[in-house]
């Protein structure tokens, strides 16, 4: 019977991707991915849920913030000549005033005091900068100083008076509102983006208080809105540019 001739072994071949080993270096045995083009857009990673090192908050879109520069620009400029949205504005205000208990409503506008709003806005930004997102802090803490640079100006210029207080001046656009936007956005951007919609409801509710309340007028709120998100989508973009140029290093197994 003729012998079946053996099978030789395999030959390796030159252009094959080398296996993948576990702790190899930058500079030493290549990976089996490291010619592979990566699947997530630009390379990047994706997120973690818990906002650890690499996440970069929500960048608002240009129409977006296009939007909102338009909606401030025209409700100021409908407070300043009392034009018709102003007026109306006037008439819903005074069938929304003590629509509810005063302790209440009082109790929701104090969420936009700073001495409640800034401590969480401290401590997400402790807590980022414990997680190595320096940048991510600085820049949430650049954003709620630049609020009253924005809103103290604005209020001088516009000296819109109050819904129980007409004879005082300087209530639009509502500093309590921006400051509760700016301060719980913010923090929720630097803990982890599941706390945006706390950070919604805690900013809704600030607003509401406020107008319930008589503090301020509801074109003082929403005008105080857009503000907030211009300023937010300015940080969050230069968040995101300075973690872009920071090189992400090789890192061994953990």
């Amino acid at each position: 019977m003729r012998e079946t001739p053996r099978a030789e072994p395999p030959q390796p071949r030159p252009h094959r991707a080398f296996e993948h080993t576990a702790g190899a270096s930058c500079s030493g045995t290549p990976h089996r991915s490291d010619g592979r083009p990566p699947h997530t857009p630009r390379g990047a990673r994706q997120p973690d849920p818990l906002g650890r090192p690499g996440t970069t908050p929500p960048v608002p879109g240009r129409p977006a913030l296009f939007s909102a520069l338009v909606a401030l620009a025209v409700v100021t400029w409908q407070v300043l000549v009392h034009g018709p949205l102003a007026r109306l504005d006037e008439r819903v205000s005074r069938s929304l005033v003590d629509a509810v208990p005063r302790p209440l409503s009082e109790l929701a506008s104090d969420l936009g005091n700073m001495a409640v709003a800034l401590p969480v806005l401290g401590c997400a930004m402790a807590y980022a900068v414990w997680r190595g997102r320096r940048a991510a802090a600085l820049y949430a803490g650049l954003a709620m100083a630049v609020v009253p640079l924005l809103v103290v100006p604005l209020k001088e210029w516009t000296a819109r008076p109050g819904p129980l207080e007409p004879w005082a001046h300087g209530y639009y656009p509502s500093g309590h509102t921006a400051t509760a936007a700016v301060a719980y956005f913010g923090a929720a951007f630097l803990v982890s983006r599941r706390l945006v919609p706390v950070a919604a409801v805690l900013t809704a509710v600030t607003g509401t208080g406020l107008i319930l309340r008589g503090f301020h007028w509801p074109l003082d709120v929403f005008a105080s809105l857009c503000l907030s998100l211009l300023v937010l989508g300015v940080s969050s973009r230069c968040t995101n540019r300075s973690s872009s140029r920071t090189p992400t290093g090789c890192t061994g197994p953990s």
